[in-house]
């Protein structure tokens, strides 16, 4: 089985930045993509950005210029950097890693708990 835990989040003043970092542990082989997703109040979850392992990131057209994803493979962390944060970046953010985990045909998908991420006007 594979986890993830995230950390990084808080209570920001609109134009401040945070670093959320997301490691996953377990019995991995390799890690296909990590992506951060994001869950404003009384919306749905989308993506917000994605790095896979071999590839070009993927940025969400609301948060490119302000987000960057990035990875330490090494150590299966995925981060994303967020600056000049908004009051509409407000909500809870999940990392999502798509991992090839020991004794498993194929790669599966594992969400962290989510990480509360609130900016004051």
């Amino acid at each position: 089985q594979v986890q993830l835990v995230e950390s990084g989040g808080g209570l920001v003043q609109a134009g401040g930045s945070l670093r959320l970092s997301c490691t996953a542990s377990g019995n991995i082989v390799s890690i296909v993509t990590m992506a951060w997703y994001r869950q404003a109040p009384g919306k749905q979850r989308e993506l917000a950005a994605e790095i896979p392992r071999a590839g070009s990131t993927n940025y969400a057209d609301s948060v490119k210029g302000r987000f960057t994803i990035s990875s330490d493979n090494a150590k299966n962390t995925v981060f994303l950097q967020i600056n000049n944060l908004k009051p509409e970046d407000t909500g809870v953010y999940y990392c999502k890693q798509k991992v090839q985990s020991a004794g498993r045909l194929w790669p599966a998908e594992y969400w962290g708990q989510g990480t509360q991420v609130t900016v004051s006007s």
